[in-house]
């Protein structure tokens, strides 16, 4: 069993300051005020709009990101639904196969680590790995997969709108998420804050979340 830490990956070409420029493009055409567009105005313009919610002309543009977490938190992000989700399958994913290391990979449940909990957990999926490549000589993935833990490591692309990023971060960034949702979530958060501060300064987040928990976030030019 392979023990792994969760991260998030960033496509590095959505985060780019073109994005406003864009954003300010499609917005002028409500008040046909093209002209005013310079090098510096999307920022302002841009704030202007979100200060008075005027937030639909956000959803122009979009952010995707592949997110490495277990399957508890899979579940609660694939619940807003203005988004487009490719996960990693069970159903087709044999985690006997060479591909895999012939074993199943779990995320490390932080609040756990140093804890006596932290054994019986370790054991719990342990036990689950055994029954499942049992189960597998007896049949096919997508029944084997019944006795996998909600702890089982999953890759979950998401591509949402920016408003949608919006909603998202103030769900999902708050003290009342699971806290291995804000272990992913707050670090991306301030991704999107430093890339694109107009759209995303005024988001709040769980500031008492211990920052030596944050999850690894990678930009990258492969999504």
């Amino acid at each position: 069993m392979i023990i792994e830490q969760p991260r998030v990956l960033v496509a590095g070409k959505d985060l780019q300051a073109s994005l406003l420029r864009r954003l300010e493009r499609y917005a002028r055409v409500c008040y046909k005020s093209e002209d005013r567009i310079d090098a510096a105005s999307a920022p302002v313009f841009l704030g202007r709009l979100i200060a008075r919610g005027h937030e639909s002309v956000i959803e122009h543009e979009k952010v995707t990101v592949l997110f490495v977490t277990d399957r508890g938190i899979s579940h609660e992000i694939v619940r807003h639904r203005l988004g487009s989700y490719s996960q990693e399958s069970t159903r087709y994913c044999n985690y006997s196969k060479d591909s895999f290391g012939n074993e199943i990979t779990v995320i490390e449940p932080f609040f756990y680590a140093g804890k006596g909990s932290y054994h019986i957990w370790q054991e719990a999926c342990q036990a689950a790995e055994r029954a499942y490549m049992a189960l597998l000589k007896a049949g096919s993935p997508q029944e084997a997969r019944t006795v996998l833990p909600n702890s089982l490591k999953t890759e979950l692309v998401v591509t949402y709108n920016l408003r949608e990023w919006r909603h998202f971060f103030r769900l999902r960034c708050s003290s009342a998420a699971h806290p291995q949702m804000r272990q992913v979530v707050i670090p991306l958060l301030l991704l999107f804050k430093e890339r694109l501060p107009v759209l995303f300064e005024d988001v709040d987040y769980d500031r008492g979340f211990p920052r030596e928990h944050y999850a690894r976030v990678i930009i990258t030019d492969d999504l």
